[in-house]
């Protein structure tokens, strides 16, 4: 297939191209570089840099003629979309609706989107599958659930199929090495992790140290990159195949603690990672776990590199010549 990836020089678009091109799929990357970097892209790629809240370019693209589009275009900053609003309904919602718009204009009838678990808020029961009530606890997973609302409707009224794919807390690095990215301004668990074992940060702050958990500190489902790309191929393979829409989470369906990342990558990187415990943050859950039943079910797909020694050696092998 010939597939238009928006977003695909990010850490998670560079990991989702890669899989499309090692399944012998045609690849453009349409990116505007603001997080996106130059050196996670293949020399097998068609590149074009420009931005989705620019409708005219993304016509231009479009018209070129796709079987399918993958957006991964979206602002992603919990904290940041609380503070500025604005900024997330332009580029998150707005964008979205342009990337939809043209491709009902280029007759793109095929779409996977990078959801987020964001759309749930704090857990009513776990593990949570989809059905799990939508309560977003900050306006960045508003935005998700409300592009998965649009998706829906250009379904029902265009015949546009989409998969829409709700990551729980994607971590770790191609296992093969082959992308450099390192991620700007992350803000997750583990890449402030490797900020500190290289020197770019100084302390890790653990929030909380008594939930009730193994070891006090909260515990969260970590998913490999490289399992995210793998469940985008099956994904859209699916909805090409059986024109039907989809709606997953993808996780491990198993925890791992702040304490557990923490220490791991001690003994992974043989640096000392200095950390201090300090207070919970509000709207922290103890933990927060997917049911991925429906992808094994639907896809069978299931996370392959996510145990935590995976996720934190494929990171260290970039971070530590980064």
């Amino acid at each position: 297939m010939k597939v238009l990836v928006i977003g695909g020089a990010g850490y998670i678009g560079s990991h989702v191209a890669l899989e499309l091109l090692e399944n012998k799929h045609e690849v453009t990357v349409f990116d505007n570089f603001s997080s996106g970097q130059k050196v996670n892209l293949f020399p097998e790629e068609k590149v074009i840099e420009a931005d989705i809240m620019d409708y005219s370019s993304l016509i231009k693209c479009m018209k070129q003629g796709y079987d399918a589009l993958i957006h991964l275009a979206a602002f992603k900053a919990a904290g940041e979309s609380m503070i500025k609003p604005q900024k997330y309904s332009d580029n998150n919602i707005t964008g979205t609706i342009n990337i939809l718009n043209a491709a009902s204009r280029a007759d793109i009838k095929n779409i996977v989107f990078s959801s987020s678990a964001a759309v749930f808020g704090e857990p009513d029961y776990l593990p949570v599958d989809e059905d799990h009530p939508k309560n977003p606890e900050n306006y960045y997973g508003f935005t998700k659930l409300n592009i998965e609302y649009l998706l829906s409707w250009y379904d029902k009224l265009l015949g546009i199929k989409f998969a829409a794919l709700r990551y729980f807390n994607a971590a770790g690095y191609d296992p093969e090495g082959r992308i450099k990215g390192l991620e700007i301004g992350a803000e997750n668990l583990l890449p402030v992790i490797m900020d500190i074992a290289t020197g770019r940060r100084e302390k890790l702050k653990i929030f909380g140290g008594d939930w009730p958990t193994k070891d006090g500190t909260g515990v969260r489902d970590y998913i490999h990159v490289t399992d995210l790309g793998k469940a985008h191929l099956l994904s859209l393979e699916y909805i090409v195949n059986k024109k039907e829409s989809l709606i997953l989470n993808l996780g491990s369906e198993h925890g791992i603690s702040v304490q557990e990342m923490l220490d791991t990558t001690r003994k992974v990187t043989g640096r000392p990672i200095p950390s201090e415990v300090v207070d919970r943050r509000p709207g922290d859950p103890a933990k927060l776990i997917a049911s991925s039943k429906k992808a094994h079910e639907i896809l069978n797909w299931k996370a392959g590199h996510s145990d935590v020694e995976t996720l934190v050696r494929t990171a260290w092998e970039i971070y530590k010549n980064g």
